[in-house]
């Protein structure tokens, strides 16, 4: 298929027999994991396995938001130090991934909501992270299109305002990535299906693909939402996952009226400007599992009319693109980062949801730190499976629901 192209990022490697380690998935994960396990842990003799191309799912079909303001103190950290990495590997990787730090605006809908965002922005504060909440009437002086009126279905009552989150070029940051571990040394081998797993003795042993088997110790399995069926397909493990769409938007490009990301958990809505122009706009997932990434006329409506009461100055806009992704969603909305007592070399970083690409730089150094060392990180710690049998289970779900006026 790829004939004698050679790729955007560097050298088409050769298939080898054997690697010191092996990544299921060519996403944002399994990238800077690949990445940081040559940056930091001198491992090179990498492989990435990506069955279509790299970026193919969830890093190519999301709205390129990155923030650092969520709601449990096991998520936070996290993500603000993803969002700090983002101009260091920018200059690092030599690649200008247009990290534009532009500020999040989440609206907030009924009292029972400004209560609930008290808590989160004590949160944030508390682990360093600039967070504030501001009136309806500062809402509207930071975003002066704003309709901060009574008269729509969910009146604004405030906001938490981030300014440390914005937006950030996701082709770019996949591209970037696969650059920066293809020039240490990783294999980033595209058109290449795992078909199985190999293990002998409570030990990984080899991973098989449809272009030949591979010996090697280690396993990551980071498949977006295709890594629960890998995971009980070829190892036996079922995770606690369901795989629901996602579906976005952009409209025609526009002179600049969002100085912000706005997101309303009432509404079921987020926008930005994109550099381009355009307004990016996602919705919430579809309401049941499927594995499609087909649209529906449905979202289009819900978009229009949603950003038309918050927005009065997009009536009229046309929208031009519109896709969908697949979010593989945990019961607590968190992901899960771990090994496997029972197979040794076994890896897994899933379930991560919507909230995947705001994490990918930070997760990466700790999953490549966990992969060459055997011993899981602390920042990793709270995001083990058992948590599930254990029912101890995050509260990152309450952040969304705590925007609604019904809550």
């Amino acid at each position: 298929m790829f004939g004698n192209y050679k790729p955007l990022w560097g050298k088409r490697p050769r298939l080898k027999s054997s690697y010191d380690a092996v990544i299921i998935g060519g996403g944002l994960h399994g990238l800077a994991t690949a990445y940081f396990l040559a940056r930091d842990q001198g491992i090179t003799d990498v492989a990435v396995l990506e069955k279509r191309f790299i970026g193919f799912g969830g890093a190519g079909r999301n709205t390129a938001i990155v923030r650092a303001n969520q709601r449990t103190q096991e998520n936070v950290p996290l993500y603000r130090e993803a969002l700090k990495l983002w101009p260091i590997l920018t200059k690092e990787l030599d690649y200008n991934l247009m990290f534009f730090n532009c500020g999040n605006l989440n609206l907030l809908h009924s009292e029972a909501a400004v209560n609930a965002a008290r808590m989160s922005v004590a949160t944030a504060q508390f682990h360093g992270v600039e967070s504030h909440l501001i009136d309806a009437k500062q809402c509207r002086e930071m975003m002066p299109a704003l309709n901060i009126s009574e008269d729509i279905t969910y009146p604004i009552f405030g906001a938490m305002f981030h300014p440390p989150g914005g937006i950030l070029r996701h082709d770019a940051v996949v591209w970037g990535l696969a650059k920066g571990a293809s020039a240490r040394g990783v294999d980033i081998h595209q058109q290449t299906a795992v078909t199985g797993v190999g293990v002998e003795n409570g030990k990984i042993v080899s991973v098989e693909t449809d272009r030949g088997k591979i010996q090697t110790p280690r396993v990551l399995l980071s498949a977006g939402g295709y890594s629960a069926g890998i995971s009980y397909e070829m190892l036996g493990i079922k995770l606690p996952i369901s795989v629901l769409t996602i579906q976005s938007m952009v409209t025609q490009p526009l002179k600049p009226i969002l100085n912000h990301v706005i997101s309303s958990g009432a509404y079921h809505v987020y926008a930005n400007q994109t550099l381009k122009g355009e307004i990016a706009t996602g919705a919430h997932m579809d309401p049941w599992p499927n594995y499609t990434t087909q649209t529906t006329a449905y979202y289009i409506q819900h978009q229009a009319q949603a950003l038309a009461e918050m927005l009065p100055c997009l009536r009229g806009v046309k929208f031009m693109r519109h896709w969908a992704g697949l979010a593989d969603m945990t019961p607590d909305m968190a992901p899960i980062m771990d090994g496997n007592d029972q197979i040794e070399g076994y890896y897994m970083n899933c379930g991560w949801g919507y909230f995947g690409f705001k994490s990918c730089a930070a997760t990466g150094k700790y999953m490549a730190q966990f992969m060459a060392s055997g011993n899981c990180p602390d920042m990793l710690k709270p995001f083990h499976l058992r948590r599930y049998e254990q029912h101890r289970l995050m509260g990152e779900t309450a952040a969304l629901m705590s925007y609604s006026p019904d809550n």
